[in-house]
């Protein structure tokens, strides 16, 4: 074992018995968040409005302080982009993480603190490398390096602003040459093509051990890595590598591309939760499928299920809510969009479940990202496909026609017969949700399974500045724009 692993390995088992902590004092590590969240903003702009410095209570905080979503937080973010200090935060902030969401091209642009940038999302991936090392003692994963793909970011004006990846990559340098592959101005370089060309020159040399992501992004550049090597898969360029922490999509879908591309049984797939908004869960367990909610990165957490809201004691496992946070990074009662099932409450585990506004329910069948990917993954197992992208539309009723849901999908290996895929996939709808079995027997067709060719995602995503491939629409804007090439 390496010196930079012994000194790791020290720094992790302080960090595991803070973990440990907030485990066991959930509720008293939440209170904690929320007063020293209450400090930090009674003394800016928000602060003064909302009285912040009487409030003492949780009840007293949902009472005074109205919830925002994007829309209605806006006002705020675009004085603090126009250089305004003490808005929603203390100070200056000059940090801010733009995404494009999955509905419309409209840019979001997401403030990132200097205290959020270290004690929540630098924290975040810390921790990923301390449950790491905890589960796994004897592993050489630290004796290398991570393999990280950024974004990009650019200065725009007095203010740095681009994906969270770069951001974070842009600001933590020290971390390049030691922990992470490639060099900053490698992995920062706006150009996919360009850069998945870099990376391959410099770190196909490199004892990678690791690499962290979205894993659509991630996909791509490791077929390149094996097209320019020559290779047949991704042991023959690094053998050392143990590791994948991904985030930013469900990782169902592309289980299988990744199990062929790395096709060891050491190999070791990590879910994480990390939002432009900031990092709320990370896979603490390995022999689990959901995430222990992270109570300690300066995020007081709050959670919508219909018109009511409550704070983390009140949430029953089993159940899915619309995630509201107040945040060090100037969010107040802010709701980011997602959903999450509770799969636990002794210790709070979540699941992702989905966007709040990314479902398709054109006909009353309410279907969610969860009941997709879940049906998706039984068709695949049943008829040996790979699935590397999808979106579903619907196909609209007419006077002599019902409709349907077509689901364009990009396959990396082919089903052993479409029509048994759609067999599967409707089958596994029905049992998964009962609108749409409902809806089955009086409105809805059989899916209709419409197959592109590989790549074809890969290229509306970079016309369209998305990260990620919106799963589910109740209209055919993503749809249309796919299957045109718009």
């Amino acid at each position: 074992m390496s010196l930079r692993s012994i000194l790791l390995r020290a720094y992790f088992s302080q960090r595991e018995r803070a973990i440990d902590t907030f485990r066991r004092h959930p509720v008293e590590t939440q209170a904690r968040m929320f007063r020293q969240l209450l400090r930090r903003g009674r003394r800016t702009e928000f602060g003064w409005r909302y009285n912040l410095g009487r409030i003492r209570t949780p009840e007293q905080f949902a009472s005074m302080v109205e919830t925002f979503d994007y829309d209605t937080f806006k006002p705020y973010i675009e004085r603090m982009l126009a250089g305004e200090s003490d808005v929603t935060a203390p100070g200056r902030v000059t940090l801010f993480a733009r995404s494009s969401g999955t509905t419309s091209d409209r840019s979001k642009y997401i403030p990132v603190t200097r205290e959020s940038l270290w004690w929540n999302h630098t924290m975040g991936m810390r921790d990923v490398a301390t449950v790491f090392a905890a589960n796994n003692p004897r592993s050489k994963v630290f004796d290398g390096k991570t393999l990280t793909l950024g974004g990009s970011c650019r200065q725009e004006g007095s203010n740095l602003v681009g994906d969270l990846s770069a951001l974070l990559i842009h600001e933590t340098t020290f971390w390049s040459g030691w922990f992470r592959a490639p060099k900053m101005q490698t992995a920062l370089i706006a150009d996919f093509d360009r850069k998945a060309e870099a990376i391959c020159r410099e770190c196909t040399g490199e004892n990678i051990t690791a690499f962290a992501g979205v894993p659509s992004w991630n996909l791509a550049l490791m077929r390149r890595v094996l097209e320019y090597t020559g290779r047949s898969n991704l042991l023959e360029v690094w053998p050392n590598l143990c590791m994948f922490a991904h985030g930013g999509v469900e990782f169902t879908p592309y289980r299988r591309s990744f199990e062929e591309l790395i096709p060891s049984p050491e190999m070791q797939y990590m879910e994480t939760y990390n939002a432009s908004e900031g990092f709320f869960a990370l896979a603490d367990d390995p022999t689990r499928s959901d995430m222990l909610l992270m109570l300690d990165y300066g995020t007081y957490f709050e959670f919508r299920q219909g018109d009511s809201i409550v704070p983390l004691e009140g949430v029953k496992s089993g159940e899915v809510y619309a995630l509201v946070i107040t945040s060090n990074n100037g969010l107040w009662r802010y709701e980011i969009g997602d959903t999450v099932e509770f799969t636990s409450t002794d210790p709070y585990r979540i699941r992702f479940a989905g966007r709040t506004r990314q479902y398709i329910n054109a006909f009353g069948e309410e279907v969610i990202a969860d009941n997709a990917d879940r049906a998706l993954e039984r068709a695949c197992r049943e008829t040996g496909a790979v699935v590397g992208e999808y979106t579903v539309a619907p196909c609209y009723m007419s006077l002599r026609k019902r409709g349907a849901h077509e689901w364009i999908v990009e396959f990396d290996r082919e089903p052993d017969d479409r029509a048994r895929f759609a067999e599967v996939l409707d089958r596994e709808l029905r049992a998964i949700n009962s609108d749409y079995d409902a809806k089955r027997l009086t409105t809805l067709d059989l899916p209709r399974i419409t197959v592109v060719e590989r790549g074809r995602f890969l290229d509306w995503m970079r016309r369209k500045g998305k990260n990620k491939v919106p799963r589910l629409m109740n209209d055919r804007r993503v749809a249309d724009s796919v299957l045109g090439g718009e």
